[in-house]
């Protein structure tokens, strides 16, 4: 999925360590939309993913991500897991035209030859 808007919030790496032993961390931000009815949306990058985009209040970025839910202790949790960021200010790859309109394995009628006299109506 995606979403683009503009950082309004940073927050601290949060870091720690696994109870089997791996070290972990995790960078969340706030991400406000523009659109008429601006929502804000709070996300993370989780591991190596939390140096690989470093995020500033103010950036317009386009984010990848995806839906975490899990349960503990009978409550559901639901979390925004980014996995790629993307500036949105830069313009976007120009996209190659539209091929015309074909079925695929179609093969085009031969062209109508006139024979010299013949109308071109069928009737």
């Amino acid at each position: 999925m995606e979403i683009t808007g503009r950082i309004i919030l940073a927050l601290p790496e949060i870091s720690g360590t696994s109870k089997a032993g791996n070290p972990w961390k995790k960078r969340e931000y706030v991400l406000e939309t523009q659109e008429t009815y601006p929502k804000k949306v709070h996300f993370d990058f989780f591991g190596e993913r939390a140096d690989q985009y470093p995020l500033n209040v103010g950036d317009n970025v386009r984010l990848s991500f995806d839906i975490e839910s899990r349960e503990y202790n009978g409550r559901w949790f639901t979390s925004i897991r980014g996995w790629k960021a993307e500036s949105a200010d830069a313009a976007p790859a120009a996209a190659p035209a539209p091929a015309p309109y074909q079925t695929p394995g179609a093969v085009p009628p031969p062209p109508i030859s006139q024979q010299a006299g013949e109308d071109d109506l069928p009737f």
